[in-house]
């Protein structure tokens, strides 16, 4: 399946470059500092959210800036290109309906625009953890690993609410709630250990919070996470990605019926 799939972009290779190019000009079009935004925003929500939560959470945090970056980088770059997924096939509807390409090239543009966004982002984040004091060190090639178990799970989550949306509209409305509801569960602004032992292995059920900490393990800590969170990084990716692709081809031939 994945083989015919990356058989399928490398012939239409041009396209999805040219894809990729216009979801990421598309975002910026018609404003003023225009990529600057993808700088920016991140930065003033992090002074937002710092501004609010350093006096009631952040006392006894060490580190606390750096904290809360993990938090809100990982969980943006989530919410963008799940959210960018979504819509990925409603909007580019006129082309879909008169063009026979594989439906997922649009999606995986929307991804690739996403890892270009959160890469700008990145350079950011690692400028303010040399500020902040926080040595770097060969443990931050690990990185890599939680980066493309979150992009394999954002994919998975693109596949269903891509084919959710083309056939229900609620979709959207719901999963701004969601995603609302997510961010409180994944202890962006504060830390776990205020809750009973019990309390705290259950927010490992959240794929989010699992790579936010593996994130926060290697910049503040220092240290490799266990093998335990590796498995669990990589058990989410590949479920979702699963049961999104399995759920993206059942409905792919109701796509047009719903355009």
């Amino acid at each position: 399946m994945f083989k015919n799939l990356f058989a399928k972009l490398k012939k239409n290779q041009f396209l999805f470059e040219e894809l990729v190019k216009r979801d990421f000009k598309k975002k910026y079009k018609r404003t003023f500092l225009g990529m600057l935004w993808s700088i920016l925003s991140p930065l003033l929500q992090l002074i937002v959210m710092a501004v609010v939560f350093t006096k009631f959470f952040g006392r006894n945090t060490q580190h606390y800036i750096i904290y809360l970056f993990s938090g809100n980088l990982i969980f943006s770059f989530f919410k963008e290109s799940t959210t960018g997924g979504m819509h990925s096939l409603m909007s580019n509807a006129n082309i879909i309906k008169k063009i026979n390409l594989p439906k997922y090239m649009f999606l995986l543009s929307k991804e690739v625009s996403s890892c270009i966004n959160f890469a700008l982002t990145l350079v950011i984040y690692f400028i303010f953890v040399a500020i902040d004091g926080i040595p770097f060190s060969f443990r931050f090639i690990m990185l890599i690993y939680p980066v493309a178990c979150l992009l394999v799970f954002n994919i998975g989550i693109g596949f269903i609410l891509s084919a959710l949306f083309v056939i229900f509209k609620d979709t959207q409305y719901l999963y701004d709630i969601f995603t609302q509801l997510l961010m409180y569960l994944s202890a962006i602004f504060y830390t776990v250990n205020i809750y009973p032992e019990k309390i705290q292995k259950l927010f490992y059920c959240n794929p989010i919070y699992v790579y936010i900490t593996y994130f926060r393990r290697i910049v503040i800590d220092g240290v490799i996470p266990s093998v335990e969170m590796h498995m669990l990084c990589f058990g989410y990716a590949l479920s979702v990605l699963v049961i999104g692709a399995l759920i993206y081809k059942k409905y792919n031939y109701k796509f047009m019926y719903y355009m």
